[in-house]
């Protein structure tokens, strides 16, 4: 993958999670600097997405683990347990962050 192709699908990504957080109306608070989104939760919890560009991969950071993800087959999937970026930040959205959050 190209630098180039790595930033598009990583904008378009972390442009979607904006959105549908947007959209949702829940109490997330959404902040995106340089390459780093940071989510934080009303109940404290925070979330950190971010960007490993020699990688080319989105790393999620929550309070219980960090998860390292690559774009497969039009999915951002965790290279050590296999979960798709969305579906897993959804569910630790409500696990951690005791929010609901369709992405």
């Amino acid at each position: 993958m190209k630098d180039s192709e790595f930033h598009a699908l990583a904008d378009a990504i972390y442009q979607h999670i904006e959105e549908c957080i947007d959209q949702s109306g829940v109490d997330i608070d959404c902040e995106t600097i340089g390459s780093v989104m940071t989510l934080t939760f009303e109940n404290g919890v925070k979330f950190v997405i971010n960007r490993q560009e020699p990688l080319h991969q989105i790393w999620l950071a929550t309070r219980e683990n960090g998860h390292h993800f690559a774009y497969q087959a039009g999915k951002w999937i965790d290279n050590r347990q296999g979960h798709e970026l969305l579906a897993w930040l959804g569910l630790q959205a409500r696990r951690q962050g005791d929010t609901e959050l369709a992405l």
